[in-house]
């Protein structure tokens, strides 16, 4: 979740919808993300809307507590019903992010997924996922979990090698996040996610090559695997600016993109999003997968974003005035827009290019088209596919796919 939020026009104080988004709901699936700001310490390289602590001393009083975090995220899951109104969808999936939703107690998270299940009812099939710092859990925790419907658990690993995680500042010990793998499936889950992160300063092939071989190790059925990026106003920035460490160019990146899909697929896994592969199509992470098929999902939490029927907002940051909005009866929003049909076309093809399946051609303009034609010809989507009337990236398409939506949303 961006630190920096987009301009827009005002939220109402109700946080009413127009009716245009309302329509048709029942035919799009939902999905509620669950915002969690809260971190021990801040990574170098985290550009997130999180806080530490000390960051929160004296800005936000006891609203910005976590202490009593839970009953505030409750009450904009109420807040969403009422916006909502007689809308019957179950929610399809939940989401707890962050931040370091593991911060927080299970029985919090617990509660947090039972006001959706009061508010909204969870479908019979619906994926439950919280991310979890290695560090924050331990047996008794995850099982807590699971006994509350949590049914997917995504750790944050990033690497198996302690000079790549000091880097990052991750403070978890290695071999920990391998060792909650096992915790989170003796405890029953049966869907588990390690996230790795690519391309750190002063990592070597070798160091990339250990952190697949270990997550491998660990058994889950899904990894996500991501290139570093240094964002702006972050610590990892300052520090490669003042030559502290060497930035990693983009040739390295993709080396290390082709070793981790090398290293996935040999053990089964298979690509369905350019940064994420699944060991089935059970295992796959579901509510990204609303994200990127552009449906309908609540986003309660400071920070936190939000899409129904073409309309996109978000949340005030920071959790003393996300607190002191709802206590007063109104709604978090900071801003919103209503999305045209050409921006949603965008977005489709921005989106669902970097899926499996890939993008209709026929949502291309005749400009998007003549590019597709000459992706195809140079390599850079496949020629089943094509011909099945679908844009789909190759593995060489997946290494310049920023380049390749660039040409098509022309």
């Amino acid at each position: 979740m961006p630190s920096v939020l987009p301009d827009g026009e005002p939220v109402p104080d109700d946080g009413a919808l127009p009716a245009a988004a309302l329509a048709g709901g029942a035919e799009r699936p939902l999905g509620f993300y669950l915002h969690v700001p809260y971190c021990a310490t801040r990574c170098g390289y985290c550009d997130f809307n999180t806080y530490t602590a000390t960051e929160l001393r004296g800005t936000g009083g006891v609203l910005a507590s976590r202490d009593n975090y839970a009953d505030t995220l409750i009450d904009e899951i109420r807040l969403a019903r009422k916006v909502l109104g007689d809308d019957p969808r179950e929610v399809r999936t939940v989401f707890v992010g962050g931040g370091t939703p593991t911060l927080l107690a299970a029985a919090d998270l617990v509660r947090m997924l039972g006001a959706i299940r009061d508010e909204f009812g969870l479908a019979a099939d619906a994926e439950v996922t919280t991310e979890a710092n290695p560090e924050t859990v331990d047996p008794a925790y995850l099982a807590e979990l699971r006994a509350g419907g949590f049914n997917r658990v995504s750790f944050g690993m990033q690497s198996a090698r302690p000079h790549v995680l000091r880097i990052l500042d991750r403070t978890h010990t290695p071999g920990r996040p391998e060792a909650c793998v096992r915790e989170a499936h003796d405890a029953g889950f049966e869907h588990v996610n390690l996230d790795l992160i690519y391309g750190t300063p002063g990592e070597s092939d070798d160091d990339w090559r250990a952190s697949l071989d270990a997550a491998l190790g660990a058994g889950p059925d899904h990894i996500s695997a991501y290139a570093l990026i240094v964002e702006e106003g972050t610590q990892l920035a300052r520090r490669i600016r003042r030559g502290e460490v060497p930035m990693t160019d983009d040739d390295v990146h993709a080396d290390r993109y082709l070793m981790t899909e090398s290293a996935l697929s040999d053990a089964g896994f298979a690509w369905y999003e350019v940064s994420n592969w699944a060991t089935s199509e059970a295992a796959r992470c579901l509510h990204n997968e609303l994200y990127w098929r552009g449906a309908d999902w609540w986003g309660a939490g400071p920070g936190a974003h939000s899409h129904v029927g073409g309309v996109r907002w978000w949340n005030v940051k920071h959790p003393g005035a996300y607190a002191a909005a709802l206590a007063g009866g109104k709604s978090p929003g900071a801003g919103r827009e209503l999305l045209s049909e050409e921006d949603r076309r965008v977005e489709r093809i921005l989106l669902e290019l970097r899926l499996r399946e890939g993008v209709p051609l026929d949502l291309l303009h005749q400009s998007g088209t003549t590019a597709a034609h000459h992706a195809l010809s140079t390599g850079l989507l496949e020629p089943g596919p094509y011909d099945a009337g679908r844009a789909v990236l190759t593995l060489r398409g997946r290494l310049l796919a920023d380049a390749v939506v660039r040409d098509l949303v022309d």
